[in-house]
């Protein structure tokens, strides 16, 4: 958590950190976020809080935010100084030259525990460069190169407008984080630099595979609020509804194969449940989500059914190793 906040504190003056402590008990994060907060009492707020969650923690601090933009960094992530000054500097520019940006783009390294190589996340090929777009400017995204939380800088009176407000008690939600305030956005730049480091690695983390099995409920209902929202919005722009329904696609891909991986019974009948769900809400929206962004249908019945996700996703983390 220091060495987050730390790594934040280079922007001086023209960075507000918000430090919400949700409930936290077991150790000793309200005080660390009190010391902070009189050290630095014009750049820090500490706010603390009953225990709401991830999700609780970060409508907090929208709630809270004062900033022209707004970014979530975890506490045991981290920011890179160059990339951090970049990024400040085109900020600044959007504001005092009374551009609208809507969101801001950047890429993100994952500092896996362990890993002699850092696999960086870089949107090149798909975005252009240091210029503001829209979405009919968006390209084809990779399979692994999807827009996540550790991605984006929005616009913080978006998030209020657009009405965003995360799941209390719930992970997983930086998955609706990322998705929700998308039709919402008109503007946006891409700035080819390595901001965010996202570390991994640890066995309890909640992308660990064991224990996103172990919340696969959580995960569920994720990925049905994110169903909901895909059909009860009006998603004008088609290429803002195509990149939202891969991301769906990727969303139900990581739903059915951690149901899979459980190899339970009930886990197999819940898997059944999301599909049968998607189904009820829109049938041709579950047609459009059988065929997953592999190529391979991954709601394939029975035993081979399975095998062949399984073999899928082994493959696809092997290269990845997004956990």
């Amino acid at each position: 958590m220091e060495k987050c906040i730390n790594s934040l504190l280079i922007g001086g003056e023209d960075v507000e950190i918000l430090i919400v402590d949700d409930g936290s008990t077991k150790d000793n994060t309200a005080q660390i976020a009190d010391d902070y907060a009189s050290k630095y009492p014009t750049i820090i707020k500490a706010i603390h809080q009953e225990n709401g969650g991830h999700g609780e923690a970060v409508n907090t601090g929208i709630r809270n935010a004062t900033g022209v933009f707004f970014k979530v960094v975890d506490s045991d992530d981290w920011v890179n100084e160059t990339a951090y000054r970049k990024l400040l500097s085109t900020m600044k520019y959007m504001v005092s030259s009374g551009t609208q940006l809507d969101l801001l783009i950047s890429n993100y390294v994952y500092e896996k525990e362990g890993a002699k190589r850092k696999k960086v996340v870089s949107y090149r090929n798909a975005l252009p460069v240091e210029k503001m777009f829209g979405w009919n400017e968006v390209k084809h995204f990779r399979i692994a190169q999807y827009i996540l939380m550790h991605s984006v800088i929005y616009r913080t009176q978006l998030l209020k407008d657009c009405g965003l407000e995360l799941p209390k008690h719930t992970f997983y939600v930086d998955n609706i984080f990322v998705f929700n305030p998308l039709p919402y956005v008109k503007t946006m730049y891409y700035v080819d630099v390595n901001f965010y480091r996202y570390f991994i690695g640890r066995s309890d983390q909640s992308v660990n595979e064991q224990v996103m099995i172990s919340r696969v409920d959580q995960q569920l209902r994720v990925n049905q609020l994110m169903i909901d929202y895909y059909c009860s919005t009006k998603i004008e722009n088609r290429h803002c509804r195509h990149y939202m329904l891969n991301y769906l696609k990727i969303m139900m891909v990581i739903s059915s194969v951690m149901l899979i991986l459980s190899e339970t019974d009930e886990n197999f009948q819940k898997k059944k449940e999301l599909w049968r769900y998607a189904y009820v809400k829109n049938p041709k929206l579950w047609f459009q989500l059988r065929f997953g962004v592999l190529g391979f249908c991954v709601n394939i019945p029975g035993k081979s059914g399975r095998k062949v996700t399984k073999t899928g996703y082994k493959i696809a983390n092997k290269f990845i190793g997004f956990n």
